[in-house]
C-alpha cells in the first residue's frame, strides 16, 4: 500500500519545496518509488511545455517515476497569491474531487506519495474552505516544515496545534535555515524539539543554489517507517 504524507509549513516562503525535495531525495536513495504531488499551485510561468508552477516543476524532477506535469499539479492558478483569490480572479473553483483523483493516480505509480501544500495550514482555497479541509478528508499524516527565523516558535506551535485539532497526526518536522543571520539558531531548534514532541526528520542548512542540490544527507526517513 502506498504511503502518503502532506507537507505543510509554518508560513509561506519557509522552504516547503526545499524540504519536500530533501525528503524525496532521501526516499529515492533508500530504493523506494517516490512521486511528488502539488495539488494546488498559485503562480505560473511560461515554459516550453506550457504554463507551469516552479514548485511543481521541482517536485516532478525529484520524483523517480515518470509523471506528466498535469499529474503532479492538477490545479494550476495563474496569479501568485492566495489560491482563493487566484481562483476568484479566473472565475474557477478548487474541486476537491479533482485533487483526490489526482492523488489516487499518483499513489498508483509510487511506493510513497509526498503532497506539498500551498502556503500555511489554513490557506484558503475558497471563501468557505481551506486546503486543510481536503487533507482532513484524505486523512493524510503531516510533516511540518519550520523556517527558522524570528517568530517561528509561535507559528510552529500554532500550526502543530491546528493540525492536531483537525484530527491529524504530525509525524515529523524539519528545520529549514532560511536566514543565515538568525540569532540563537541552536536554541530555537532545541526549543522546537522539546515542544513539538515528534521526530525531527532533519535540519537543512542555508545553502547557495539549494534547489539544485541533492539534499538527501540532511534527512532521516527512519521515523516515517520507511
Amino acid at each position: 500500500m502506498t504511503k502518503s504524507y502532506f507537507v505543510t509549513g509554518t508560513d509561506t516562503e519557509v522552504g516547503k519545496t526545499v524540504a519536500s525535495m530533501a525528503v524525496m531525495h532521501a526516499i529515492s536513495k533508500a530504493g523506494y518509488r517516490i512521486a511528488g504531488y502539488k495539488p494546488v499551485a498559485a503562480g505560473s510561468k511560461e515554459t516550453d511545455e506550457g504554463l507551469m508552477n516552479s514548485d511543481a516543476i521541482r517536485l516532478r524532477a525529484a520524483s523517480n517515476v515518470e509523471l506528466a506535469y498535469e499529474e503532479v499539479n492538477p490545479c494550476l492558478l495563474d496569479a501568485a497569491c492566495s489560491p482563493h483569490i487566484a481562483a476568484d480572479i479566473e472565475g474557477r473553483s478548487v474541486d476537491f474531487s479533482v485533487l483526490s483523483k489526482g492523488l489516487r493516480d499518483i499513489q498508483a505509480k509510487a511506493d510513497v506519495a509526498l503532497v506539498e501544500g500551498a502556503g500555511g495550514w489554513r490557506v484558503p482555497v475558497s471563501y468557505d474552505s481551506t486546503l486543510a479541509d481536503w487533507v482532513r478528508e484524505e486523512k493524510l499524516p503531516v510533516i511540518l516544515v519550520v523556517g527558522i527565523k524570528l517568530g517561528c516558535l509561535n507559528h510552529a506551535y500554532l500550526t502543530a496545534e491546528a493540525v492536531r485539532r483537525d484530527g491529524l497526526e504530525v509525524v515529523g518536522w524539519i528545520a529549514n535555515r532560511v536566514n543565515p543571520g538568525t540569532e540563537h539558531y541552536s536554541d530555537i531548534v532545541k526549543t522546537l524539539e522539546h515542544h513539538l514532541q515528534v521526530p525531527k526528520l532533519g535540519e537543512i542548512p542555508y545553502l547557495c543554489s539549494v534547489k539544485s542540490r541533492d539534499l538527501s544527507e540532511y534527512i532521516d526517513i527512519a521515523p516515517l517507517g520507511l
